[in-house]
């Protein structure tokens, strides 16, 4: 629309249309001012239509806004209006800026504010262990710290490990709280205003600063890891009598010590419970795998009773209840189980039931009774091959039905033969010695033990041992209390008085020409043996031993009255022996022990020690030319003189009158 800027003065035309009929529109930014004349009739002016945006700001170049005239140019007066310019508007910038500027300085301000008022204090929003300390003065902060925390050292916190739960009181853990080191690491009021701003409306979680008696806390934690730490429980199948009952797989786990220790530190004070690290150990076999051999195997294999016949209508049975002594199960390395069959065990069960059906070996025997040797023939044995006869078993505890399998009969031979027996050459006496004088409780464990190794055969390239053959020399055997030597002093003991016979059945196999493999002298001369040619023995430590080195056998033969004994050994002889013994040097005066009275002390008058040796000489018995030459030297200690306080007792009598037994320091039977 166009704007009309007309005005009714008296120079307006005379033929324009009348105000009524077209009101003339006046711009509010361009005012009139009214002329002076009174004369003529107010101009009406209508307000214009509002501006959605106010008009720009005129650039410079552009041509100010001109006074608006009044009337028509053709008007009779000839006189124009003229008007005062419009004022500039302001920019609509300048009123943004300046808001921007007054925020700017009230934020400044506030800033300003702010860092000088908490400069000193704990940032915003700080917490520790959840305990909130921010705009707190360093004091106030670490009495809150201290009031909220430190209770929490002497209570127990809970603690799970694995699927194991637990509880740990960190003061008994050796940990307590650095306050200082806390504070520290919350830092110091920051600059950035933007962090700053954003303190508020948020927190920063530091954490406690924890002291360590590293000794507690891994004892602490051990304590932890003894009640988490398992092994993985394989799934097997175990039997209940004639039931076969699963067990489920289950993991084992192992808790990570030094990882535990470091979480427990940076957790405990959060006063949660405090997740240790653990490794879970898995398993090797599924419960699919454990469901499938009870199925398969285990539930068959106890279903019925497994039937053995023998000879002349004989049977064994294996019954159901006992299947889980000879059935088992092992991992098969896929996940299932893989059965074991323990046919010793089904043999324990089965054979006693077939034995009158068998027939044993027995091997040949050589016997001296009468004075010469002679060989008791052997006997071929008939027995059942339980391994060939069980042979079927897995797939029998499995069949449906009876489970009846025949039993396996081959022969067996002797494991010495007749033959065998005569082609050892046992014919003469090779070897003997006899020695006496022994108590009679000494006497009772001599016959014993000489009677255990009496018929021994020893073949060619074999080795004989006295404690081996005779086994445990205790109470349960027969044996009683005698005399022995102990830490050097005459003491007594059950088999006692067994040195006696070593020291008889080592001569015996000296003179024999069998090499010395191991012996071991008394710790001080008995004068009823020969010096530095006598032995002594100790169940378990202390053992006489010797081998056959001819191409013959050897046969041993023991023949023991009350009052002495003798060996003999039996064979070819190839060889003579001669002993030298030398003299005595080095000798040495005993000392004397004062024991309080009683049954622990044992009176002695003492003996003096030496050093003597002895020589063994072999030569060929057909030509006599030597075969070896040894010489053995023996130091013998003092025999302690020893006293009892409450009285002068009788001395008792000296080795040379009785006493036997080992040497010092460890006591010999």
């Amino acid at each position: 629309m166009n704007d009309e800027r007309g005005g009714n003065g008296s120079g307006g035309r005379a033929d324009g249309p009348s105000p009524d009929e077209n009101p003339t529109e006046i711009m509010p930014a361009v005012p009139s001012e009214p002329e002076a004349d009174a004369s003529e009739a107010p101009t009406e002016v209508f307000a214009a239509q509002p501006q959605a945006e106010p008009d720009p700001a005129p650039e410079p170049s552009d041509p100010v806004d001109e006074p608006v005239e009044h009337g028509s140019g053709d008007s009779t007066s000839g006189e124009s209006a003229s008007a005062e310019p419009a004022p500039r508007r302001r920019p609509g910038w300048v009123k943004y800026a300046t808001i921007a500027g007054g925020v700017v300085v009230i934020a400044a301000v506030a800033y300003a504010v702010d860092w000088a008022v908490s400069a000193d204090r704990v940032p915003r929003g700080v917490t520790v262990a959840g305990v909130e300390i921010g705009g707190e003065s360093a004091a106030d902060a670490e009495a809150t710290l201290r009031a909220a925390l430190g209770p929490r050292v002497d209570r127990p916190v809970p603690v799970r490990a694995g699927t194991t739960e637990g509880e740990i009181v960190p003061a008994q853990a050796g940990i307590g709280v650095d306050w200082a080191a806390t504070l520290d690491r919350a830092g110091e009021q920051p600059l950035n205003p933007f962090t700053r701003i954003a303190s508020l409306f948020t927190a920063q979680e530091i954490g406690v600063v924890s002291t360590v008696d590293e000794a507690a806390l891994s004892s602490a934690i051990l304590g932890i890891q003894q009640q988490s730490d398992r092994a993985p429980r394989e799934g097997s199948i175990v039997f209940e009598g004639a039931t076969a009952v699963p067990v489920a797989p289950l993991p084992g786990q192992s808790l990570r010590q030094a990882a535990a220790e470091d979480t427990f530190v940076d957790e405990w004070a959060d006063g949660t419970t405090v997740d240790l690290p653990a490794d879970t150990v898995d398993v090797t076999v599924t419960q699919a795998g454990v469901d499938a051999a009870l199925r398969d195997v285990a539930q068959p294999a106890v279903a019925s009773n497994l039937v053995v016949t023998g000879r002349e209508g004989t049977v064994a049975t294996l019954p159901r209840d006992q299947i889980g002594k000879v059935l088992s199960f092992v991992p098969d390395g896929g996940g299932g189980l893989s059965p074991q069959y323990n046919i010793e065990a089904a043999t324990g069960i089965l054979a006693p039931q077939l034995a009158s059906t068998e027939v044993k070996p027995k091997d040949a025997q050589i016997t001296v009774a009468s004075g010469s040797p002679k060989v008791i023939p052997s006997v071929m044995g008939d027995l059942v091959q339980w391994p060939k006869t069980l042979e079927p078993l897995p797939g029998l505890l499995t069949a449906p039905g009876e489970r009846i399998t025949p039993a396996i009969y081959e022969p067996a031979p002797p494991a010495l033969t007749t033959e065998g027996a005569n082609a050892l050459g046992i014919r003469e006496v090779i070897g003997e010695y006899t020695t006496g004088g022994f108590e009679y409780a000494s006497g009772v464990n001599i016959r014993l033990a000489a009677s255990e190794i009496n018929g021994a055969l020893i073949k060619p390239g074999e080795t004989f041992s006295l404690n081996g053959y005779t086994g445990p020399r205790g109470a349960a055997q027969g044996y009683v209390e005698s005399g022995i030597i102990n830490n050097g002093r005459p003491d007594k003991a059950v088999g006692g008085g067994i040195s006696q016979l070593a020291t008889t059945l080592y001569n015996a196999a000296y003179f024999a020409g069998m090499d010395d493999v191991d012996h071991t002298e008394h710790s001080y001369y008995i004068s009823r043996y020969p010096a530095a040619r006598e032995a002594t023995v100790f169940e378990g430590s202390i053992d006489l031993k010797f081998r056959n080195p001819s191409k013959t056998g050897v046969l041993l033969q023991t023949i023991s009255t009350s009052s002495n004994v003798t060996v003999r050994l039996w064979g070819t002889k190839t060889v003579d022996v001669q002993s030298v013994t030398g003299g005595r040097t080095n000798q040495t005066s005993p000392n004397t022990i004062t024991l309080p009275a009683g049954p622990n002390c044992v009176p002695s008058s003492g003996a003096p020690g030496f050093t003597t040796s002895d020589t063994r000489i072999i030569t060929d018995a057909k030509t006599g030319a030597e075969i070896s030459r040894d010489t053995r030297t023996v130091r013998y200690d003092p025999v302690p003189i020893v006293k009892c306080q409450s009285a002068e007792p009788a001395p008792r009598p000296t080795p040379s009158e009785g006493q036997n037994g080992p040497p010092s320091p460890a006591p010999v039977r």
